[in-house]
């Protein structure tokens, strides 16, 4: 273990929230708000990053495991600081509160305790968006753009942090690497509030809803979250952006090199859409009666189809009051997610295609004992390596969502409550069912569970195995 090289580098993501947290005080600055709570937390961050920047060892090697220990122990202080404005704002006067609060904006994961948000500072409320954009594509990502400090080994840092089965470099430098995936990030952030303002929507509300949808979060600025600004041309562009943003974003780079083959032919992408396309003919039929119009009942439908399966989580009704169907797929589509790569959570569309195919090939062995089936994933064998690492991922998947759900039972909510909250949380969903839908919060979880739940988010967030990692004991145990 590189004590020093781990230092170093959160020394420097925490800098970087520091410098971070200027937007939201010069937001709060715009709305001739009280900018102390920005200011306390800047010079707390201040005071404990600083120091750490003297650690730069002069050999910048490091290896698989600190960059997992770097990576788990950077989100867990990014939440841990960014918490503080909200108690130092009394916001959210409870530290356990908004330590919830602010774990589900950076993991994107949109649930909240909140029952009353518009009253809140208007810089408070951006800060708390913003936190879904900053983690949306990871900010180590974003630190490799600007700080390509670890030279070679950066690559353990963006494979710990990105999601999905397979990462990798786009082009051979590192830092080139993250450039272009936040360049595409910010493009798509910039393109989607440009059309919210064509809408009517407000400027402030156009982008913070942006961070929350480009973030995949779900986090809204109304109490009604997206139905209350009651405009269907504003849900149409949010549906459509929750879908692209679900999308593995090396596309985007292949459609830049015009490369369109290789965007066709990836069969993550083809069964992304089939898997929004029918959920939304589904639901939309299943639930043609609560609706007067075809055209309201089909944008309803898309909308949270499109809100669950990139684990946003925003909502335009209450979908705990539709039938048992509607609700089977929304299940579903929370524990699905979308594409690899992306900023959404859940187990991923590639997993699940080679959980099938890994089936497949099982069944035909048993038949044809003797016979040799490749799996294959856009035309290419699937290496044996990575069925592995699927495998033993969706194992621990199931026994940590077991594992908590076993948890959180003393609560005494109900079974319906205590499955969809951990669900949604490792899953980096948002709302789930019964006590904790789109109409509710998490707000009456006891302390113990509100903090298992933070730790779901940053586990599921993080893929398990950096947080795993992080608390073993013999890994911080010099090599």
């Amino acid at each position: 273990m590189s004590y020093r090289m781990v230092g170093y580098l959160l020394g420097v993501i925490l800098s970087i929230e520091a410098a971070l947290l200027l937007v939201p005080m010069l937001t709060a600055l715009l709305y001739g708000e009280s900018l102390m709570p920005f200011v306390f937390t800047i010079l707390i961050l201040l005071a404990v990053s600083v120091p750490a920047l003297f650690l730069k060892p002069k050999e910048s090697r490091f290896y698989a495991r600190d960059g997992m220990v770097c990576v788990a122990g950077a989100w867990i202080l990014l939440s841990a600081f960014g918490a503080l404005p909200f108690v130092f704002s009394g916001a959210i006067p409870s530290y356990v509160d908004a330590l919830f609060e602010t774990v589900s904006g950076f993991t994107t994961t949109g649930a909240t305790i909140l029952s009353e948000i518009e009253s809140l500072p208007r810089g408070i409320l951006f800060w708390r968006s913003f936190t879904h954009w900053i983690g949306g594509m990871g900010v180590l990502v974003f630190m490799l753009a600007l700080l390509p400090s670890v030279g070679g080994q950066a690559i353990h840092l963006l494979r710990a942090e990105t999601t999905g089965p397979q990462k990798g470099k786009l082009v051979p430098k590192m830092k080139q690497s993250a450039m272009i995936l936040y360049a595409i990030y910010f493009a798509l952030s910039v393109l989607m509030t440009v059309l919210l303002l064509c809408t009517g929507m407000p400027l402030y509300d156009s982008v913070v809803t942006t961070f929350a949808t480009a973030g995949t979060g779900g986090f809204s600025v109304l109490n009604d979250s997206i139905a209350g600004y009651n405009n269907p041309a504003a849900e149409w562009i949010i549906g459509c952006f929750m879908i692209l943003f679900g999308v593995n974003f090396n596309l985007y780079f292949f459609i830049l090199l015009r490369r369109f083959k290789e965007v066709l032919k990836n069969q993550e992408l083809r069964v992304y859409l089939l898997i929004c396309g029918v959920a939304t003919l589904a639901v939309a039929w299943n639930v043609r009666n609560l609706f007067t119009s075809a055209g309201s009942c089909l944008r309803t439908a898309f909308f949270q189809v499109a809100s669950i399966i990139s684990t946003t989580g925003f909502s335009t009704v209450n979908y705990d009051l539709w039938p048992d169907l509607s609700k089977t797929i929304i299940l579903f589509l929370m524990v699905v997610g979308s594409c690899a790569g992306s900023t959404a959570g859940g187990l991923k569309i590639s997993r699940v295609i080679l959980m099938i195919k890994n089936l497949g090939r099982e069944l035909k062995h048993l038949i044809r004992p003797n016979s040799v089936n490749v799996v294959r994933m856009d035309g290419e064998a699937v290496p044996t390596e990575t069925q592995r690492r699927v495998s033993n991922y969706v194992c621990m998947y199931v026994t940590l969502i077991t594992v908590s759900v076993l948890l959180i039972s003393f609560e005494g909510f109900g079974f319906e409550t205590h499955f969809t909250s951990v669900l949604t949380c490792i899953n980096n969903v948002g709302p789930g069912l019964g006590a904790v839908g789109p109409a509710e919060n998490f707000g009456d979880f006891s302390v113990f569970s509100k903090i298992l739940l933070s730790l779901n988010m940053l586990v599921g967030r993080l893929e398990i195995l950096p947080m795993l990692i992080f608390f073993t004991p013999w890994v911080w145990k010099k090599a």
